[in-house]
């Protein structure tokens, strides 16, 4: 059976790059990480670092079990703030990563509403887009990420649990209230997330061009300066024109163009009694 302690060492080796920032990371000496790894590798019959230089790497089985372990340890983390908090939700904490619309729009109202309810439960916010979010979810780094997904978009992971929030239609946005893509056909593009500009990219080729894209940005302020100064027009979702609208874009709604925005959890129900009660609070902000 692996040992967790030598797996944290072997994910602090990952992501410090070094034996003796590891050491530093932990609060060990270097012979004592030394000797952790050493125990590793003869527990999983396989050589997890090498030489590189003059400093280590890992290798191919080293980065395989550092995947493992961040999830590993992650979630072994997860249960131990979970269990402390357990108890009547009067403590403790619950993480909450949401792509940047949603933390502009609903997500205000839903940490609102889960201080009402349980003001012993600190919650933390972490901005980034889903694919990253899924990632942390997964490694036990947050207990729920709100992510947005397309029709053709790649399923999630076994064991992800999926509670439907909302649909988000998409619209054109642009200075000359055009109301179809194709009459863009020869404008610039101004593109968004891998996620989105994929999504662009089909919407385009279904009104019969391929976009060129002259700007690639994820604030949605800077997008609607860029269209506004005539630089081009873009595709934004209903969350981020609530979030911010630009007095002198137009928009106008792209028929069935919609994202499906979701609360996203991991593991087996039941929930953790913070994780369920966050999600609750983010189903009631959309009402």
């Amino acid at each position: 059976m692996l040992d967790v302690s030598r797996l944290r060492v072997l994910l602090a080796v990952s992501r410090t790059g070094s034996l003796t920032a590891a050491a530093k990371a932990l609060h060990y000496s270097q012979p004592s990480i030394s000797h952790h790894l050493a125990r590793l590798e003869a527990e999983t019959g396989a050589k997890l670092i090498e030489r590189a230089g003059r400093g280590i790497r890992l290798t191919e089985a080293g980065k395989l079990l550092a995947d493992r372990a961040e999830e590993i340890v992650g979630r072994v983390d997860a249960a131990a703030e979970e269990l402390a908090a357990h108890v009547g939700l009067r403590s403790g904490r619950v993480r909450l990563a949401a792509f940047p619309s949603a933390l502009s729009t609903f997500v205000p109202s839903a940490a609102v509403s889960l201080s009402a309810g349980h003001p012993g439960l600190r919650l933390t916010l972490t901005e980034t887009e889903p694919p990253e979010a899924l990632r942390l979810l997964r490694a036990g780094r947050v207990d729920v990420a709100v992510i947005f997904r397309y029709d053709d978009t790649a399923p999630e992971e076994p064991g992800t649990g999926m509670t439907h929030l909302l649909d988000d239609p998409s619209y054109l946005v642009s200075l000359d209230g055009s109301s179809s893509l194709a009459a863009h056909a020869g404008s610039p593009w101004i593109g968004g997330c891998d996620r989105c500009r994929s999504h662009l990219l089909e919407l385009c080729a279904e009104a019969g061009f391929e976009p060129s894209i002259s700007f690639t940005s994820d604030d949605i302020v800077a997008v609607q300066a860029l269209v506004a100064a005539g630089m081009g027009v873009t595709v934004l979702p209903g969350l981020a024109l609530r979030a911010h609208r630009h007095p002198e874009v137009t928009v106008t709604e792209i028929p069935a163009s919609t994202r499906h925005v979701y609360a996203a959890t991991y593991g087996a129900a039941p929930l953790p009694p913070a994780t369920a009660a966050l999600l609750r609070a983010l189903v009631e902000s959309i009402r």
